[in-house]
């Protein structure tokens, strides 16, 4: 008999590292396969559900403008008991460190339905660096049943806190099983991400940096000092261009207006779906970030990446060489940024270290890790 797993997510990084999940689980007939979307993100998470050709179970259209961590907590934890009072799953699978992956855990966990955490392990040792995240994914690693850890470190990291060493299992990382799919789909059709062309025009002949911002730890001074540092590279180097998919979030939209608009090598641009995501990274020499998902994705396409956060929870990129943190210190980020242009011993040494997050084929072995289990 097939067992019921209940896939939740809600952001777009969820989908991008869950759908090469969703696809393993659906092509294996051992697994009857139940999709459920809190839209904790609502239009970037839906331009992903599309290019994976996904369409969810259940649809919980959570996203409400400025709600707060624990309004969204507990409209999560009903909606998504619900959902699972429906299904009677046996397995609820979550990934990463969202606030509905967390919630998805905290319903298992109330109904004592067994859980697999995507993106195990994954620790900065500061609870509030990045924030809310970091108490996230220690809340499920509480409560998992099986840990998928996507590197060597992030298990160690696990079996540090005492978790069951037999249920840990090094993966690999599902965005670059994401990242290979997305890849291959552009290059049959390259129409999914030519929604960049009028950029590489206008850019033509210039080195383009490629940058994200939209960490709550961030806001207010971070972000600030992030744009004013922007502003010196955009103002200094002419032969370089910097092209900035803004997050809709009004904190992060309005202090990059007021300190960007206006410079001729600035593109203050729409959230990117995934496919053209893929491609800045793909036209990008550097990537400026404080997400987490670039610090996996950039390095795959031998990309080096500058993190403005104080810590990371994806330590092997650094020590790999791929990632560097820099933090939200103006100087150091304008420092970093002309280091990499102007020595390239430096740059080399960062685009050809070994991308330490995977091979691509982590949703197949999660898929025989959760069979195994019974």
């Amino acid at each position: 008999m097939a067992q019921t797993v209940l896939v939740v997510f809600g952001t777009r990084p969820e989908a991008i590292k869950m759908f090469p999940v969703v696809h393993a689980l659906k092509a294996d007939g051992r697994f009857r396969v139940v999709t459920c979307v809190s839209a904790q993100h609502r239009g970037m998470l839906d331009q992903v559900l599309a290019i994976a050709g996904i369409v969810p179970d259940h649809d919980l259209d959570l996203m409400r403008p400025d709600q707060t961590l624990d309004g969204l907590t507990a409209a999560l934890l009903t909606g998504l008991g619900r959902v699972m009072d429906a299904e009677k799953p046996d397995w609820v699978v979550v990934q990463g460190d969202t606030a509905t992956a967390m919630a998805g855990a905290l319903a298992a966990y109330y109904r004592k339905i067994r859980v697999a955490h995507v993106e195990a392990g994954l620790r900065s040792h500061n609870i509030y660096h990045p924030w809310p995240e970091e108490v996230n994914r220690k809340i499920i690693g509480t409560i998992a049943a099986l840990h998928f850890a996507p590197t060597e470190t992030s298990a160690a990291a696990l079996r540090a806190e005492n978790v069951a060493p037999a249920t840990i299992h090094v993966t690999g990382n599902t965005v670059i099983d994401a990242l290979q799919w997305v890849t291959a789909r552009i290059a049959a059709e390259p129409a999914l991400a030519s929604g960049l062309a009028e950029i590489e025009r206008r850019f033509a002949g210039k080195r383009i940096i490629g940058v994200t911002s939209h960490r709550r730890e961030n806001f207010g001074g971070g972000l600030e000092a992030i744009a004013q540092a922007i502003r010196t590279i955009a103002e200094a180097r002419p032969d370089v261009a910097l092209v900035f998919p803004v997050h809709p979030n009004p904190n992060v939209h309005a202090v990059m207006d007021e300190a960007l608009a206006g410079l001729a090598n600035v593109a203050l641009i729409e959230p990117l779906d995934y496919p053209h995501f893929a491609r800045l990274i793909a036209l990008s020499e550097i990537m400026l970030t404080d997400s987490g998902g670039v610090q996996e994705e950039a390095p795959a396409l031998g990309k080096p990446v500058l993190v403005m956060r104080e810590t990371t929870e994806r330590p092997e990129g650094v020590e790999a060489g791929t990632a560097r943190l820099v933090g939200t210190d103006k100087e150091r980020i304008v420092t970093e940024i002309f280091t990499l242009l102007d020595d390239k011993a430096a740059y080399s040494a960062m685009a050809r270290a070994h991308n330490p997050f995977g091979d691509g084929h982590a949703a197949a072995r999660i898929t025989e890790l959760l069979h195994n289990a019974g």
